[in-house]
């Protein structure tokens, strides 16, 4: 059974761990080692993740029974538009309905909060894109994003009213 856990500072190590199950494995396709070893260190070590939760980036961890199974961050970025940083869940969970379930549960808690709408980021190369349509996300626009040290994300921002 699904269930969500809201993290904290406490949980860190555990994003870590599901990032590195997850993270280089969904981009190796994509991205150069180099870049994803970059990005990694940027986004995912221990001082930039309490950043984010600092700067209001809530997290929330979800698990599979008792066993983690993946975690989603999300914050207001203007009056009534929410940005979902990061969602991402275990090869063994992807097709289970894991991510949608965590989308849900972000998408209840925002509407609660008057959320107009959800927005993210995904790589244009990204087969998550066809998930998040299903969800009823649709392309704003397409966007390269200069991320220090040569690299970029190149990225479809997409939404999904609410």
């Amino acid at each position: 059974m699904l269930n969500i856990r809201i993290a904290s500072a406490t949980d860190i190590p555990l994003i870590r761990e599901l990032t590195f199950k997850v993270w280089p494995q969904t981009y190796a396709a994509i991205l150069s080692d180099e870049q994803i070893e970059y990005m990694l260190d940027m986004m995912y070590s221990e001082s930039s993740l309490e950043k984010q939760m600092q700067d209001g980036a809530r997290f929330v961890i979800a698990y599979d029974d008792q066993a983690p199974a993946g975690f989603a961050s999300y914050q207001e970025t203007e009056p009534g538009i929410f940005k979902l940083h990061k969602i991402y869940v275990l090869p063994s969970q992807q097709g289970k309905g894991t991510g949608k379930f965590i989308i849900d549960h972000i998408t209840g808690k925002i509407k609660a909060q008057n959320a107009k709408a959800l927005q993210l980021q995904v790589n244009r190369f990204n087969e998550a894109k066809e998930f998040y349509e299903k969800l009823g996300f649709t392309v704003l626009y397409e966007a390269d994003f200069d991320i220090g040290n040569g690299y970029f994300m190149n990225d479809y921002v997409m939404e999904k009213r609410l």
